[in-house]
Parts: structure tokens; sequence; C-alpha cells
């Protein structure tokens, strides 16, 4: 008789348990030596978003720490270049990191975090001027590390001119400030996200539009063009623990500019537009992924991997950035064959006229990153954990009737919103690129 054959029913419960995670550690780690080998040669990077991708709210979703679990090796270190990619702009990039590490269990560093206001250190001819910045948490933490110098915030104007926010009728104060009168004037806005008092935030920042700079001076006539006025987060809904997303900071976006075209009777223009669906937030990741593979050994990244849950900024930010790189693919080929029939050798400049879908933002700016090298595919897979749900007829990038929950400034194209590819979770998002990549 076999020595099975004598075990108890609980002995033998025991050790058909030991032997099915003795299979799954195997599995696991010939896997991970699959993956470790490809990665060595691979030429991919992945850009996560967080929100609806990886937890909802504060919750983690269930396939998340799986899926990370396949992108490092034994030292919990990344093989494959990785950003997590948000458009939430109301932390710092290490505290972020530190969150992310806590809810996954492995190591995120701050340099893999892309904020929506991260590109903002590349506009330095702000960095010296007098901004107010909105939004919620340490904003000014926020701002003075991304280099701004001189910055205030819309609490402490409503502290100086205590007669502009009068909504709030408990909050009125009647005592005037005696520094108002040597109130330097604000040279720019930054809108970093969605504040909390949004009637505040509404008056205060359109009184500093319309008086140029000075609430305390009623012009004569409305300045035209205002202020630089440069937002981050372009988000209509996002998704938290609710049935139902949420409102953004693109819904506050939208109350500014109707309350100050109709106030003005002229449109809020933008100096820039920061955070996704925008180019020069995937240019920037761009750069920071190549610069991830440089560390691992590699040559660049050719195939970006964007993974999101909302086809209105996620899918259609990745989507836009590739039509950007084969654009700019077909000019430098166009530009070679010149060269070649030329018979000129010399260096030809990629400026702005061979750039046109970021170069209204580009030209603002001067930055490294700009020379840096581009991947050559920009890839879009949608999840259906978060605002996307294919259940569901709120927010999705096939219905006949097509929604618009881009910014204003965006145009409606919904090719741009159709994924390369669809999958449940995260988890399933990884898998198929390893598949793709072999």
């Amino acid at each position: 008789m076999s020595i099975i054959g004598k075990l108890n029913f609980q002995e033998l419960n025991n050790l058909n348990l030991c032997v099915k995670r003795l299979a799954k550690h195997c599995c696991k780690r010939q896997f991970n030596k699959q993956i470790s080998s490809s990665t060595r040669c691979g030429k991919f990077g992945f850009l996560f978003d967080i929100d609806g991708v990886i937890v909802r709210g504060k919750r983690l979703l269930p396939s998340a720490r799986a899926a990370f679990e396949l992108l490092i090796d034994r030292h919990g270190h990344f093989q494959v270049p990785t950003l997590f990619v948000t458009n939430a702009g109301n932390s710092l990039r290490q505290q972020k990191a530190e969150q992310l590490s806590e809810w996954l269990k492995i190591k995120v560093d701050a340099d893999q975090v892309v904020m929506s206001h991260s590109p903002l250190k590349m506009f330095r001819q702000f960095h010296d001027k007098k901004v107010l910045v909105t939004g919620q948490g340490p904003v000014v933490d926020i701002a003075k590390g991304l280099g701004f110098n001189d910055v205030i915030t819309v609490d402490e104007i409503r502290h100086i001119f205590t007669n502009l926010d009068m909504v709030d009728h408990e909050r009125r104060k009647s005592a005037p400030c005696g520094f108002q009168d040597y109130f330097p004037r604000i040279e720019a806005v930054i809108l970093f996200g969605e504040p909390v008092r949004w009637e505040t935030h509404l008056q205060l920042v359109v009184d500093i539009l319309l008086a140029n700079g000075k609430p305390n001076e009623a012009p004569s006539e409305i300045p035209y063009p205002h202020l630089p006025v440069l937002a981050c987060n372009m988000d209509l809904l996002w998704m938290a623990e609710a049935s139902m997303p949420r409102f953004g900071h693109g819904c506050f976006l939208v109350c500014l500019e109707q309350l100050y075209q109709k106030l003005s009777g002229r449109e809020l223009k933008y100096t820039a537009l920061i955070g996704k669906p925008s180019e020069i937030t995937y240019h920037h990741a761009d750069h920071l992924l190549y610069q991830q593979a440089k560390q691992l050994g590699w040559e660049n990244v050719d195939n970006i991997y964007c993974i999101g849950d909302n086809p209105e900024t996620d899918i259609y930010g990745a989507n836009l950035y590739n039509r950007y790189l084969q654009n700019r693919a077909y000019q430098m080929r166009n530009m070679k064959k010149k060269r070649v029939i030329a018979g000129n050798s010399s260096t030809l400049d990629v400026d702005s006229d061979d750039d046109e879908l970021i170069s209204s933002v580009v030209n603002t700016i001067e930055d490294e990153e700009l020379e840096s090298n581009y991947a050559m595919n920009c890839h879009s897979i949608l999840v259906c954990t978060g605002v996307y749900c294919s259940s569901r007829d709120y927010v999705t990038y096939d219905n006949k009737k097509p929604s618009n929950h881009n910014h204003r400034d965006f145009v409606l194209d919904p090719h741009l919103k159709q994924p390369n590819y669809v999958v449940q979770n995260v988890h399933e998002a990884v898998q198929l690129v390893f598949q793709k990549e072999q």
C-alpha cells in the first residue's frame, strides 16, 4: 500500500495544498525567468494610469498586485521601464510614490511618477514670476518643487482682500488688510486641480484675470489678452469608490471658461494645458522612459504601452501622441530623402513646422527633454475597471451617440478614443503586452 493511502483526510488535504503551492511557485519562477531573458533585449515600456486602473479611491483593485509582480525580479527591481502617469495634482511625487509602494507592496521611486503638473518644471520663463496657484493639498510645496519661486494661494488673497469672497456669509470679513495697497501684481495663474471651495476660487481667479493681476483695482477697460493661464488635469470625470464617475478638474475649468466669457465677452485662453491627454505630458513621460531604459542597459524604448480606464483622456492622449510620433517619423523620412537628393550632409533642424501637434506648447518652453530620443509607437490599452465599463453607457468610445468629455481646446475625433486593445483589468493588460513583445 502506498504512503498516500495511509494518510487521513486532513493530512491528504494539507499535502495537496503544498503541492499546489509548489507548482504555483515553480510556474511563477519559470515565467519570471522567461520575462527576464526577454526583457534584456526588449525595447518597450509601460505608462500606467492610477485611478480606475490600480485603485478606486483608496481601495486597491484585485488584479493590481498580480500585474506588478510580473514586472519585477526576485529582488523587487523593475525589469521593464515603468511609469505611473496620473492626472492627479494634489500631492508631491514622493508622496504618490510612497502611496503606490504601500498599495502594491513593491518599491516605487518618485522618478517613476508623473503627476499632471510634472511638465511645468520645463516652463522656466514663469519660474521667477509672481504666480497664483489653485487646487488642494500642498500647492505651495508642489509649485516650489517645480521651480516657481514667488507663489501665492487663493486663501492668502482672500485674507488680504477681505471684501472679495462674499458667497459664504459666515466667512465674510469686514476688516480690510493694510497690506492690500502694496500688493504686488500677479503675473500668471496656475490651476493644479479641482479646489475645495469652487465659488471662492472661481470668483478670485476671475477677479485676477479681469483686473490684470491687481484685484484691488477695478480697470476702466478689461485687459485682453489676459494674464497667462496654465492648467493641469483636464479630466472631466474620474472614478472613485462610487458607482458612477465623479467631477474632475475639467468640470471646474468648464465653469471658469463660461464665467470669464460671460463677464468679459471674450474667450478664456490657455498658455498651456498640461496632463493627459496633452502631448507634452506624453513627451515628458517618453523622456523619462528613455532614461530608465538606459539604466537597464537598453538603447531606447521603441514601443510605449499606455494602460488607462478613460477613453476621453488615457486612450485619446496615447493615440494623439502616437499620431504625433508617426507624423514626426514621416517628416524625418522626407528630410532624409531631400538630404540625399540634394547631396547635403548638413544637419537639418526639426522645428515647430514639422511638429505641429505640440508646437503651441513647445514654442513656450526651453528644455533638454525636447531634444531627447522618441519612441516609435505609442499603443493604447483600455481596462474596464474604472470610468469605462462595457456594461455601462456613461462613458464609452463606440457609442452611436458619441460623448465629448474632452477639453474644449482638443479636437473632437472619435478615432482617437478607439483603443488598440480592450482588456478586463491591468493584469490582463500586462500579460497582453508580454505576448505582443514575445
